[in-house]
């Protein structure tokens, strides 16, 4: 059964529905989910008119209940009235607003199970701020939402994965954040993601360091030998294969990350500003919620908002990550359910102690021994036969003669 896909559509004045409407007039979407955007049905038609013409003439299919989505249509839930105005490129209070309404919609929905996974428009993580989202962004509004005590923020792509420990962390506070807890917090959660949300038995994880040239063996700073070595110490005691610190440049730069899972950073810039450079196409996951939620890995673009300019490519493979974790996360839960028992086995055979077999000796023909008595012994030579019988051929004819 195809799953349903929540879609918020994020900020009014940026790009959300610009790529979710051309994200989801893809044929293959409508395959493989059923899509139910939560935003408003005539914001919708005002932004498809600055689309293409082909988006012109786009009609929605409005409904009160996912239950009530339509395969092939693009299915909308009014989370805000006609009245809410746009003003594209800009950041207003309204737009704020009219975001919190479609996020708080879609997860009470997903809450009660209406849908099966979440997928993120961008927000202004600015204008939205009221008393009922003093959050720096999505993660830790849906860790707080959902109840999590501890949830991770991890970028994907084809090329890797990185994770982060501080998410959102002003520089100023990064290094009192970065703790040997929080690191060995962080490391169980990606651990734990990649195997059941990525099928990986046995993850191979990487962790930067914070400092310069990891901090040159405490020249230039020393949270990697007291912070982060004694919590990537502990979390190999609790079987997690971390590696590292690693200075972040040389890491990236001579591409070390080919060589594992996932990659820890430290905060916001060390671990995102490489993975954009390498591909803007990527996906952020919330790991370690027990929902899954996805977005596309871009801002709202005020800059290029409403000039159909906005490439759709990340908040597409944001849908297909949706679907695809939902599925492994399913065939985990059925591969480990009901596990037979295991039963140690007895071996009853006798055991017998390994006797070594001496190597095989060549035998040589001592030094000692006479060359005489080496060789083979002569024999008389026979006599030879064409001597008898020349003799009797001889007899033969002086009898003829004597006749």
């Amino acid at each position: 059964m195809r799953p349903t896909i929540a879609i918020t559509a994020g900020d009014i004045n940026g790009v959300g529905y610009e790529v979710i409407l051309k994200s989801l007039i893809d044929p293959h979407i409508s395959e493989i989910c059923r899509a139910v955007v939560y935003g408003n049905a005539k914001m919708a038609h005002y932004h498809a008119m600055t689309m293409d013409s082909e988006f012109h003439g786009l009609s929605f299919n409005v409904i009160d209940d996912p239950k009530q989505a339509k395969d092939g249509r693009v299915n909308i839930i009014n989370c805000y009235g006609d009245e809410t105005m746009a003003a594209l490129g800009q950041s207003t209070p309204e737009a704020g607003q009219a975001a919190l309404q479609s996020l708080q919609r879609a997860c009470q929905d997903l809450q009660q199970g209406l849908v099966d996974a979440l997928v993120t428009a961008p927000i202004n993580k600015d204008n939205i701020q009221c008393d009922a989202f003093r959050f720096s962004g999505h993660t830790e509004y849906l860790t707080k939402y959902f109840g999590q005590g501890e949830s991770l923020m991890m970028m994907l792509s084809d090329r890797m994965r990185v994770a982060l420990v501080c998410n959102h962390t002003p520089i100023a506070e990064v290094a009192e954040t970065v703790t040997e807890e929080r690191i060995l917090a962080k490391l169980k959660v990606l651990n734990e993601s990649l195997k059941n949300d990525f099928s990986i038995e046995k993850p191979r994880i990487a962790v930067l360091a914070l400092n310069p040239h990891a901090g040159d063996n405490g020249l230039i700073g020393t949270e990697e030998e007291t912070v982060i070595a004694p919590a990537i110490r502990k979390a190999n005691d609790e079987n997690i294969w971390a590696f590292g610190p690693y200075a972040a440049d040389g890491f990236f730069g001579a591409g070390q990350y080919v060589h594992f899972d996932a990659v820890l950073a430290m905060y916001h810039d060390q671990g995102l500003a490489p993975f954009k450079a390498l591909d803007m196409s990527g996906v952020n996951y919330t790991a370690g919620l027990r929902i899954v939620r996805t977005s596309p890995d871009h801002g709202t673009a005020y800059d290029i908002a409403g000039q159909n300019q906005a490439d759709a490519e990340s908040m597409l493979h944001a849908i297909y990550a949706a679907i695809d974790i939902l599925q492994r996360r399913q065939e985990n839960a059925e591969l480990k359910a009901n596990p037979l028992p295991f039963v140690p086995r007895e071996d009853k055979r006798e055991r017998r102690e390994y006797t070594p077999i001496p190597p095989k000796r060549e035998h040589t023909p001592a030094a000692t021994e006479p060359a005489a008595a080496q060789e083979e012994p002569a024999t008389a030579p026979e006599e030879p036969v064409e001597e008898e019988v020349q003799v009797e051929v001889e007899e033969e004819i002086i009898e003829d003669n004597d006749k």
